[in-house]
């Protein structure tokens, strides 16, 4: 009987229709059913075996010694196929470079995200190179062509994207990077410096589809449907005050009797003592992150008078000046501590337009859902017709570092489009510290740490 069962399972049909029955799965979880012709394929490679599919690889005979090269190239072919296959559909390695979410994720924090959560993305650029993604590594040229392009569409996930979720996502401005300084904002560089200045010391320009855009990642502090508001830096969502989180810290300006904090202290506490500015003059810390927890531990240490967040009124201090804040324009009166109420946009929703909220919406009119959008004469004109309202065709969040006042997010360049949405961090891996030599540097507690 196990002999039968053995023959059975080593058999061609029962390999070809397992094959089969989790390739036609696969494709109705894509959606596409154009895809089921390459049940003919399978059906070739595991029963007719007619086609040489893998033309590369090498049939040896009986005693035939194997060429050690065409062994190699066989096995770096599949790792290519099956490791750009996970990475397209459910997970992707990346690292956080910035401090803007600490003390939720660190600088340093190697993830895993996981792009199947919120469903992943269909590629919009399918032909690229694997395994990176936006620049080719030693040539810094685009990694894909664009002469073959696919409409937005996302394979379904298991959850949809709710306020207080760690998201990572294209950066909204990242259409258009400047070859210089790739990892500045275009838009704010232009807005205070001028376009035809800002091209000509930091350009060209290079323009990158949605798909290809840097990745960011930050909580999501409002979906689409909600109102936001920042008042004296804290959120507010819908009225409520957002419930407090571990994680979040915010500037303070501390005050000592003369001397710093003691580094080993504050090191304990989880404060990035790099980012931490101490002058004798005042004397005490012009700036410091800290928690709310980690502020109240600060206030009762013996050489500390006084701890007090520093939030920015109007007009906003350096280097938040004005123009830099959503949506820079002079009739919103908006700073990063105190922001909105903003209404978040949603699908389907239909918004008056008035020269006055124009700001808010041109960029999601013009660039996000590919519309023409002029004024002339006070008039909004959208696809060539005069336009008093507009109906959105995507869902938006807003999101913020945790690292409040650290963070550049939606306070500096408004709405994340749903179709931005790359995934959720679903594990740290590995995490260094870039200031401390190796093997301290390793953040040993936080290895292979759930999100």
């Amino acid at each position: 009987m196990m002999k039968q069962i053995r023959q059975i399972i080593a058999g061609k049909w029962f390999k070809f229709g397992l094959v089969a029955l989790c390739y036609s799965l696969w494709v109705l979880w894509l959606g596409n059913y154009w895809w089921l012709f390459g049940v003919v394929i399978v059906f070739d490679l595991y029963v007719t075996r007619k086609v040489k599919w893998a033309f590369w690889k090498k049939k040896y005979k009986a005693g035939e010694k194997h060429n050690v090269w065409l062994d190699w190239i066989d096995a770096i072919v599949f790792a290519l196929i099956a490791a750009t296959f996970i990475r397209m559909y459910f997970y992707e390695a990346y690292v956080i470079p910035t401090s803007s979410m600490e003390s939720s994720l660190m600088t340093g924090d190697y993830l895993f995200v996981s792009k199947s959560y919120y469903g992943p993305r269909i590629p919009e650029t399918p032909l690229s190179l694997p395994l990176v993604h936006n620049t080719t590594p030693v040539l810094n040229t685009p990694s894909y062509v664009e002469w073959l392009k696919w409409d937005y569409r996302r394979m379904p996930g298991r959850s949809k994207v709710k306020a207080g979720d760690i998201v990572v996502f294209g950066f909204p401005h990242g259409d258009t990077v400047l070859k210089q300084e790739p990892m500045q904002d275009y838009y704010t560089i232009a807005r205070l410096n001028g376009r035809a200045q800002t091209i000509h010391r930091y350009g060209p320009v290079i323009v990158r589809p949605v798909d290809k855009k840097d990745n960011y990642v930050k909580r999501c502090i409002a979906v689409a449907g909600d109102t936001v508001e920042v008042r004296d830096g804290r959120v507010w969502r819908n009225g409520q005050a957002e419930r407090s989180r571990k994680g979040v810290q915010y500037s303070y300006i501390v005050k000592t009797n003369g001397t710093p904090v003691n580094a080993k202290i504050l090191d304990k506490m989880g404060v990035n003592t790099h980012e931490a500015e101490y002058d004798s003059r005042l004397p005490g810390y012009t700036r410091i992150f800290l928690s709310d927890e980690n502020a109240e531990k600060i206030r009762a240490l013996p050489n500390v008078v006084g701890a007090a967040q520093s939030n920015d009124v109007y007009p906003p201090d350096y280097p938040d000046m004005q123009g830099l804040i959503f949506p820079f324009a002079d009739n919103y009166l908006w700073t990063r501590d105190n922001f909105g109420p903003l209404w978040i946009p949603a699908k389907g929703a239909t918004v008056a337009l008035t020269l006055e909220n124009l700001p808010l919406y041109e960029r999601i009119i013009g660039v996000y859902e590919h519309n023409d959008l002029r004024v002339a004469d006070s008039v909004i004109y959208i696809n060539g017709a005069a336009a008093t309202g507009y109906t959105f065709k995507m869902d938006y969040y807003f999101m913020m570092g945790d690292n409040r006042h650290n963070s550049l997010d939606s306070r500096y360049w408004g709405f994340v489009p749903e179709d931005h949405v790359v995934g959720a961090p679903a594990m740290v891996w590995f995490s260094t510290d870039q200031h401390k030599p190796f093997p301290t540097n390793i953040r040993w507690k936080r290895l292979f740490n759930l999100l």
